[in-house]
């Protein structure tokens, strides 16, 4: 067993919200709860009294909770939380209106902003009465076009206050993205901006604003921000449309919030869309809330005064996530604009300008930064940081390296893994735990996290697909048009009915770590063995030759052959003796099935619009098959890179 990369130090570790959770439990609940393994045992043995023990924790605001924790437990799904609770989620967010900061925002190009959180009150409480003068009621949508900015979480927060249901996309989806995901739920009110920046250029919103105006006659008003617009007409909108600062009265007072049950609907998130339309998953805000702050305050150790940074845009769930930092009373420091422009640094950058205490990000991210040579220990103090986290696909072990190397060496690094369908996360980190290369730190408390075989045996140390075998709050509450539940159980209960498969393919380590192998319905199977495709990404982007691979199986001869297509460097090309090297990593670091029948390159992959590479559509094209959902992508132009190769002719 290989020594652990970071153990945290003892005299923290006792500081933490983690250890003082541990010790209250068990003194008032549980004696013999003493560590993380006993308090982890106790929330799946004792859920009711652990997400009662979270909500008194976490300091939940309600009107009341009720006596009741669960009914129809263990039903998955099914199970009901706090049924007889009545709260509200805006409520929990606002729970401060001092004059210390509330929201950092930095924008590409040097934009800076913040707010306090009295300023943030009052800028929630007009938006609301805006809201309600337009009549919005309960379980009506309201919608966001937004780019990652102080405004959106404004408009989400002003929703919630009333009960309506916030469903967001970020500006860089193409009208038929947006129509795909908003089409299905018919919004009352879209908030939008008029312009945003990426890579050193001005995007414009209008024009895209007034087609998806035409094809969306449920909306009733659209707010637009200018943001990076230097002048806004919003006539081509028509009478709906109305500035950011004319919406609302000048004096609203204090925000007014709805009390609402447990369950009652916060969010509609959506799935990938690339394989057909997007699921549209109802989230609640009691399960959101509780699950968050859990996470947030035990797992992530976010205090009071920190600030919380994840790179983000609102199309993605970890955008839901970060919001919910406010609930722990920390300042979010909002980004927008890319990660990348002017330099590699900007990230960093702003680490040390806002004092960033936990930082967020991708797995792709970091694997990019080492590529491009950056070295934040030499150039930044980031005297603040206590965490790293990273998602969105496996972090690789180099990854973890990488940080301890050149980031800091005291640093947490959280790799975490959830998903939108959750909300939140089954595997991620704790301050209290080792930090071991290439696994997650642990399972998240009160998620019965199992792995699976195909044929259902639960195993440890062997690879498999992950699975939760209990309820848990953040389930989704349904979804959208589904009003028989059909598409919601065979999206998760199908292939082991009664409890949730997430559709990752993953093990579970003897110590208790989780690692990730990607997809579970990306897996290769050549010669019938099962094999991640992380695996395959783990040797092949240790090259320095290689930016990016992606790699997917080829129905070949009445078996599967493995196929690699990789993006190179500048100036690099990909010769036999490359080609030679990359299946000689391959095959000394994992094993001969890995290694791939042909090496292809490629200048670009083709990625959602939430930045994650899509193997299923390459898949699906270099089999002839159509790709069922291109708007699903955020350049479906890169598929032509992947059509008609002869090499995979032969």
């Amino acid at each position: 067993m290989t020594e652990p990369l970071w153990k945290p130090d003892p005299d923290h570790a006792q500081t933490t919200n983690m250890a003082r959770f541990i010790d209250w439990v068990g003194c008032e609940i549980e004696p013999g709860v003493r560590d993380y393994d006993s308090l982890y045992r106790f929330s799946l043995d004792r859920p009711e009294a652990f997400w009662t023990a979270v909500w008194d924790f976490a300091d939940v605001r309600a009107d009341r909770r009720g006596s009741r924790v669960t009914e129809n437990w263990p039903a998955m799904p099914g199970t009901r939380w706090f049924p007889d609770a009545r709260l509200n989620f805006a409520a929990n967010l606002l729970r401060r209106s001092d004059d210390e900061v509330a929201i950092e925002f930095a924008g590409e190009g040097g934009v800076r902003r913040s707010l306090s959180w009295a300023e943030l009150n009052r800028e929630v409480a007009r938006v609301a009465a805006g809201l309600r003068d337009l009549g919005i009621e309960p379980g009506d949508r309201i919608a966001g076009y937004l780019p990652n900015l102080p405004e959106t979480v404004i408009a989400m927060l002003a929703a919630a206050s009333l009960g309506a249901i916030w469903s967001s996309c970020s500006p860089d989806f193409g009208v038929r993205g947006v129509l795909d995901r908003f089409g299905q739920i018919q919004p009352r009110v879209l908030f939008a901006a008029a312009a945003y920046r990426y890579n050193g250029k001005t995007h414009d919103c209008l024009g895209r604003l007034a087609e998806l105006l035409a094809e969306l006659p449920d909306i009733e008003r659209v707010v637009v921000t200018p943001y990076a617009a230097d002048a806004v007409d919003l006539a081509p909108l028509g009478s709906a449309a109305v500035a950011w600062n004319d919406f609302g009265p000048r004096d609203p007072g204090a925000p007014r919030f709805e009390p609402l049950p447990f369950d009652h609907p916060l969010y509609i998130l959506y799935s990938s869309g690339t394989t057909g339309v997007p699921k549209c998953i109802v989230h609640g805000a009691g399960g959101t809330l509780l699950q968050h702050l859990k996470e947030l305050l035990l797992h992530t150790d976010v205090r009071r005064g920190d600030r919380l940074f994840y790179f983000t845009t609102c199309g993605w769930m970890m955008w839901n996530w970060l919001v919910s930092g406010l609930a722990a009373e920390a300042t979010l420091v909002l980004y927008d604009g890319s990660p990348f422009h002017p330099d590699g640094n900007v990230l960093w950058d702003l680490a040390d300008e806002v004092g960033i205490c936990q930082f967020g990000t991708s797995a792709k991210w970091i694997a990019a930064c080492d590529k491009a040579g950056i070295r934040p220990r030499e150039s930044h103090e980031l005297a603040s940081l206590r965490a790293v986290l990273s998602t969105g696909s496996p972090l690789l072990p180099e990854s973890f390296d990488y940080v301890y190397r050149e980031v800091r060496p005291d640093v947490q690094l959280s790799s975490i893994s959830g998903g939108t369908d959750i909300v939140s996360c089954f595997a991620l980190g704790n301050p209290l735990l080792p930090v071991c290369r290439g696994e997650l730190q642990c399972r998240g408390l009160g998620m019965a996290v199992e792995i699976r075989s195909d044929e259902g045996e639960v195993v440890v140390d062997q690879t498999g697909e992950l699975t939760c075998s209990h309820p848990f709050p953040s389930m989704p509450v349904r979804f959208w048009n589904d009003p028989d539940g059909s598409r919601y159980r065979s999206a998760y209960f199908e292939k082991f009915p009664g409890i949730w498969s997430q559709g990752d393919y993953a093990r579970l380590t003897e110590r208790g770590g989780v690692i990730i192998y990607g997809r579970s319905d990306a897996t290769l199977n050549p010669g019938g063995v099962r094999i991640g495709t992380a695996e395959i990404y783990r040797q092949v982007e240790k090259l320095d030759e290689v930016l990016e691979s992606l790699c997917v199986g080829q129905a070949w001869e009445g078996d599967v052959r493995v196929v690699l297509f990789v993006v190179l460097r500048d100036g690099v090309v990909l010769d036999d003796e490359l080609v030679a090297r990359i299946r000689r990593t391959i095959r000394d670091n994992a094993t001969p099935r890995h290694v791939p029948a042909r090496v292809l390159s490629v200048p670009d992959l083709p990625r959602t619009v939430s930045g994650k590479i899509t193997e299923l559509a390459v898949r699906d094209v270099i089999h002839g098959r159509a790709v069922k959902n291109t708007s699903a992508l955020a350049n479906p132009e890169a598929l032509d890179f992947f059509r008609n190769r002869p090499e995979l002719a032969g």
